[in-house]
Parts: structure tokens; sequence; C-alpha cells
């Protein structure tokens, strides 16, 4: 593994040297530590051999991204890994996602080993999956299990071009894949503690100003400590103390999740975030729903505009027979946030152009634009018939 300047010098250097496409992985250490930064850096290129790289030792790897970045960077299921990536100065100008090109391609498995032993014939050892990559010195084993994922990646993608391009598809992948490539980072999410696991259980905002409150001292923690969040506090029993509200240590270990093992320091540290909750203002208590910028909940529509209801059960009718035709999942013929959004305000005249326009408006691609506006200006057509 590189862990020093000298050793990441000579792999730039090889790399810069390669030809074609290069494939890239990332391994994180999701349920171990903090964040979901790299731990371990897969690249191979013809040319260049395969090289496993240590962010942590070598955080800056902005040489090694200018080396490459006139290649096309193969990677698979890319969203989970270019952040993670980016953070280290590696960033893709061109991009092929053989797990995308899975997904239009209409493979029931898209995941790595599934595909290549579907495509390649090859049955692709995956015992090492779920390990603690921040590990060090990482185990040979694990080295070497982590090589096997660019082993053959450039292999996989040269047979999906074939498989997409016999189908038609292939143009539709690279619109895909250059999206993904021109895409800025995703903003922070807001509110983020509202996706804590079971949270439809609770139902008062007092309870949910106790979840946010349990969720935002245990992040900080969990910062401080680098380790996983849920390896400090369980989602559920951060849930169970919200409906619990306790009063003092004594109910609070008696909430599940805050058993004996719980140390006193953090059982007041968790009890004091109860109490912040108990004494925020009434004005100030967080809202029910989490904010947002779009159409209300669909269960509402029949209540709310029961046209609208209509125009989206026809849409969403409309892609799913496309997505059936064309093999592939609805939500990569186009996202359900779209046909939500372009059902709920429709264009003045719903006509195909005018759906086009508004699809293209909200982030369609072309090729989405292409198939699905007629379809869904058809629905649209039909709902308002039955007006």
């Amino acid at each position: 593994m590189v862990t020093d300047e000298q050793a990441l010098a000579a792999v730039v250097s090889a790399f810069a040297a390669g030809t074609g496409p290069v494939a890239v992985d990332a391994e994180r250490a999701s349920g171990y530590r903090y964040g979901q930064r790299a731990y371990l850096i897969q690249l191979r290129r013809a040319g260049s051999g395969s090289a496993l790289i240590d962010p942590i030792a070598c955080p800056d790897l902005s040489a090694l991204g200018r080396a490459v970045e006139d290649a096309e960077w193969v990677v698979h299921a890319a969203s989970q890994d270019l952040p993670c990536l980016a953070d280290v100065g590696m960033r893709p100008r061109q991009l092929f996602d053989t797990e995308l090109a899975g997904r239009i391609a209409g493979f029931a498995r898209v995941g790595l080993g599934p595909m290549t032993e579907n495509v390649l014939g090859l049955s692709l050892a995956k015992e090492h999956s779920a390990v603690d990559w921040s590990t060090r010195p990482l185990p040979e084993p694990w080295l070497r299990y982590a090589a096997l994922d660019v082993e053959v990646l450039v292999e996989l993608r040269n047979a999906l071009e074939q498989e997409l391009d016999a189908q038609g598809k292939l143009g539709w992948a690279m619109e895909e894949f250059a999206s993904i490539a021109a895409a800025p980072r995703p903003a922070p999410r807001n509110d983020p503690w509202r996706r804590t696991s079971q949270l439809h259980k609770i139902r008062r905002r007092r309870q949910l100003a106790v979840v946010r409150e349990l969720w935002l001292a245990r992040d900080r923690m969990a910062q401080e400590r680098d380790v996983s969040p849920g390896r400090v506090l369980a989602d559920a029993a951060i849930v169970n103390a919200a409906l619990a509200m306790p009063l003092n240590i004594a109910s609070l270990q008696a909430v599940q999740g805050f058993g004996p093992r719980v140390h006193r320091r953090q059982l007041e540290q968790w009890l004091a975030a109860v109490q912040r909750a108990r004494e925020i203002p009434e004005n100030l208590l967080p809202p029910a729903a989490a904010p947002h910028d779009g159409p209300p909940p669909p269960r509402a529509w029949a209540e709310k505009d029961p046209v609208a209801a209509a125009r989206l059960s026809g849409a969403r009718s409309a892609v799913s027979e496309l997505a059936d035709r064309y093999h592939l999942p609805p939500e990569n013929l186009i996202t359900p946030d779209l046909v939500r959004r372009v059902s709920w305000q429709p264009p003045t005249d719903p006509g195909p152009e005018s759906v086009a326009f508004a699809l293209r408006g909200l982030g369609a691609r072309q090729w989405q634009v292409d198939l699905v506006a007629p379809a869904v200006a058809a629905a649209f057509a039909a709902a308002a018939a039955q007006d």
C-alpha cells in the first residue's frame, strides 16, 4: 500500500503514462468511523498496473487527480465514491458508472459482484466488504480483496458499453454519466436529525425536540471520538428517550438503550439534552414535518387537489409502462420527484412540448424528456377529460 510521498510520486508517474480508462474505487469505514472519508483508494489502468493508496497517510492526491484528469474514470456506484474522492483532490471529467449502466441495461442485480458474474462470468470475492477499513495496518487478504474491485472494472465497462449499444441505450447512459461528472457536490441536508430511524413513532413537537437535541449531542460526541454515531447511541434509544421524556438519571436508565452499561457521565449528558428540549419555547419547537419547497406528500393530494391527484396517478402509470417497455427501473427513467412536481404544477398548456420544457427546467436529461414528456402529456390530457 502506498503510504508516503515518494511511493505516491511513482504512482502518479505510472498512471500519467498509462492508456485508456482508469478504474477507481474507494473504501470507507461506514459504521465504524465518523463521516464518509476514504480509508483506501484503488486504481488500475492499462500500462500502469494497480495501485492501493492510503489517503490517511497521503491526504492530498490532487497530483494523481491531474495525472488521470483526461482519462475516463470507471467507477461502480459513483455517487457513493465521488464525494470522498473529491475530498482528497480527485475529480473526474469523464465517467462511466458500471452500476448505473447495469440499471439502464435492465439488470436485476447491480452490485459489483453480481454484475461481474452475470456479465463476465467471473466470481468476485466479497468476503471483506463490511470490514473496518480504518484498521492499520490493513491485513494482506483485505488488500487483495480491494485490488480485485478494480481488476476487471474496465473489462466490465467495455462489456456493458456493448450491451447498452445493442439495446439502443448507450446515448442515455452517456448523458447520465456526463450529468454525474458535472454535478456540484450536494448541499448539506436540512435537519439531518429527521433521518433518525423510527422517527415516525414521534407525534408531539416537544418529543421531536428531544430527538433533535439527543441527535445533535450524539453527533458532537461521535465527531470528537471519530466513531460512527450509531456506536455512540442507537437511533432506537433516541426515539425511546423522546417517547419517555425522562426527568432524572434513574428514569433515563429505565429507558431501553440507556441501561446499566452506560457510564454515568454519559447519562448526565443525555439527560442534559432532554432537559434542553424541555426548555425550548413553544414557538421555537421543530415543526411536525420537515420544511420543503416541493409539492405536499402524495397521500394528501386527493383532499387538497383531486385533479392534481388524477394527473399524478396517470403520470405514474405512464412512467411505469414506459419503464417496463424499456426494461429499466422507473426511477432511472425519470425521478419520482420530477413527476410529482410537474403533476402538481403543470404547464398552462400541458401539451408534449410544454411538459418537455418543464421537465428540462426541473433537471431531466434530454433522453428522459424525449421518452417521458409525450406519455405524461397524454396522461394529463386523460385526467383533464375525466374532470
